[in-house]
């Protein structure tokens, strides 16, 4: 095996070439792969041009994968998203489905089709915006914790009728979803304390409004601080693969009307445990209120 780690930038991100993505993927390989993505946070592949069978084969080997709760599957897929630029633009910080108590663990984005400019994806790493804090904020940090849900607002993209985007908001927020969440979890395989934040946001539990709006954005600003994230200039085939329990990502939206299509899977997470060894909890739905199409995460709320 000869994979070559090239890493991007100081602090996550790392390119890998030599390998060939896929269900069929040695065992040697994918726990390189896995280990390095531990390490980076963020791995970046060119030039694989998966199917969409070959991705979700690829993502099956890091564990179950999970549709969004919210947003139908694409056609003929199990539980791949379809981004396309026309119907949503998710150019704001966030880590994928916070909104949900045992949010993916890992997400794997692929590039299908690219603007001939901008649309490049920005990483931060929120374990290193974590170490950075000096001790008395790490002290508060590790005693509170955030409201998130999924009723928020995306960026309206260019030239999409306001017709449009209600129905894609009324399909987002069909079941409304919110989850208590630590603001510092501890990641269950390498230890690590993250900060968890992200537009999912609502509040920080506990205190008034405007000292929440003080407190997010306090920690926010460390974890997305220009010296302590990846960008990552797509181009067609690319693959990406982060952990989303210990990163941030904003698609910037700088590309005008035109194309850009990226389709996600993501792999079933755990539920959070705080500095002080307390689980996250959902509050919203509640096991009882969830309807039939939702039956799997009576499961996880249950749990």
């Amino acid at each position: 095996m000869t994979i070559q780690v090239k890493p991007v930038a100081g602090r996550i991100g790392a390119q890998l070439e030599g390998v060939k993505l896929g269900g069929d993927i040695s065992a040697e390989a994918f726990e390189f792969i896995n280990q390095t993505l531990l390490k980076y946070k963020v791995l970046f592949f060119r030039d694989q041009h998966l199917s969409d069978a070959e991705h979700e084969a690829f993502s099956r080997r890091f564990g179950d994968q999970v549709p969004h709760p919210t947003v139908r599957s694409a056609d003929k897929s199990a539980a791949i998203l379809h981004l396309d630029a026309k119907e949503t633009r998710a150019n704001s910080w966030h880590t994928d489905v916070t909104f949900v108590a045992n949010y993916p663990k890992i997400s794997i984005l692929r590039g299908v089709v690219i603007p001939p400019y901008g649309g490049d994806t920005v990483w931060a790493n929120t374990a290193s915006a974590y170490n950075d804090l000096p001790e008395p904020l790490k002290q508060l940090a590790d005693n509170l914790r955030a409201l998130h849900t999924n009723v928020y607002d995306y960026a309206t993209p260019r030239g999409t009728d306001e017709s449009g985007l209600k129905r894609y908001r009324e399909q987002f927020t069909a079941q409304v979803y919110e989850t208590e969440h630590p603001l510092v979890r501890v990641h269950p395989e390498s230890g690590e304390r993250s900060l968890l934040l992200g537009h999912f946001v609502k509040e920080i539990q506990g205190v008034s409004s405007n000292d929440s709006r003080q407190l997010i954005r306090l920690f926010h600003d460390r974890i997305t601080h220009v010296d302590n994230t990846v960008r990552w200039r797509w181009q067609e085939g690319d693959v990406v693969i982060w952990d989303n329990r210990a990163t941030q990502h904003i698609a910037i939206n700088d590309y005008g009307d035109a194309q850009r299509i990226v389709r996600r899977t993501t792999i079933a997470g755990d539920v959070p445990v705080g500095v002080d060894g307390r689980l996250s909890q959902a509050l919203k739905p509640t096991p009882d209120t969830l309807s039939p199409k939702t039956e799997a995460d009576k499961k996880h709320l249950a749990a």
